[in-house]
């Protein structure tokens, strides 16, 4: 069917529920690069069951609605579907299993033009399903390249968080592996983009790229080492613009401001020489 942004925002979303256990925490953790220092006990952390942690971006998996964008009553041009933002607000840090449950929403609908795409805004609220308690609310942006120009109403996007024109107060660099698309896909985003070489192609990569996601995974490592000390509990919201994608195998190097009691944050490829997280917000606690 074509894309229609009005049937969008009335598309209903099935209610999910999801249970996980500490395996699922350490998968997700292995996913986005922790313990590729085996020997870094911080890491260890996250990754080894007595005494376990959850790193505060697993939020972003939790009750996920899928692929959605795939789906026929769309009308989206998937292939050409990229994440372009996201926002993680954490109510209180997650437990290491539990069941949990949430229902996503599209928000917003904006039209940036034909040769730009068109933003689609969504959010969902995670609920403890044993305590009735919101664990954390999270916003995503999803550029729809292939389905701009509808007509709709050329709204102004939200303003975004400025990174300061200065040297950064501390730098962060953190490797990827090869493999690491492969890896994060075992927590629930089987996108093919991220797997399969001739689907990445024809998307217009040389091959297949990380999840945006992960790489969202890899900024909340850094953060968590400059910023947190390896602590959940101090990991209260966290906002980004995705600008560039990232080959598995990249460096990826996280820049941090201190804003009062908040940091500003961008991350760069150091092979590519890019900007592939931009805008970042964090607030601690």
């Amino acid at each position: 069917m074509p894309f229609d942004p009005r049937s969008l925002l009335d598309h209903k979303f099935r209610k999910i529920r999801h249970s996980y256990t500490e395996k699922d925490c350490i998968l997700y953790a292995l996913g986005v690069g922790m313990g590729i220092d085996p020997l870094n006990e911080d890491c260890l952390a996250f990754l080894y069951e007595d005494g376990l942690k959850v790193l505060p971006s697993q939020a972003v998996i939790m009750a996920h609605p899928g692929f959605w964008a795939k789906e026929d009553d769309t009308g989206l041009d998937w292939v050409k579907v990229l994440h372009a933002g996201q926002e993680i607000i954490l109510h209180r840090p997650f437990p290491t299993s539990g069941t949990v449950e949430a229902t996503t929403r599209v928000t917003e609908v904006i039209d940036k033009g034909e040769r730009i795409g068109a933003l689609i805004i969504s959010d969902r609220v995670v609920r403890d399903v044993a305590t009735g308690e919101d664990i954390c609310t999270l916003i995503t942006t999803i550029l729809a390249r292939g389905d701009g120009g509808f007509g709709g109403e050329r709204k102004t996007s939200a303003r975004t968080d400025i990174v300061p024109v200065r040297e950064p107060d501390s730098v962060c660099d953190l490797p990827t592996l090869r493999q690491q698309a492969l890896l994060y896909r075992l927590s629930g985003d089987c996108n093919p983009l991220h797997a399969v070489p001739e689907v990445a192609r024809n998307a217009g990569f040389r091959e297949p790229i990380l999840h945006g996601l992960c790489t969202l995974g890899v900024a909340t490592h850094a953060l968590m080492k400059t910023c947190c000390d390896y602590d959940p509990g101090r990991f209260r919201r966290m906002r980004l613009r995705f600008s560039a994608p990232v080959y598995p195998g990249d460096t990826i190097r996280t820049e941090i401001w201190r804003e009062g009691e908040a940091f500003a944050f961008r991350c760069k490829s150091l092979e590519q020489d890019k900007i592939v997280i931009n805008n970042g917000y964090l607030l601690t606690g």
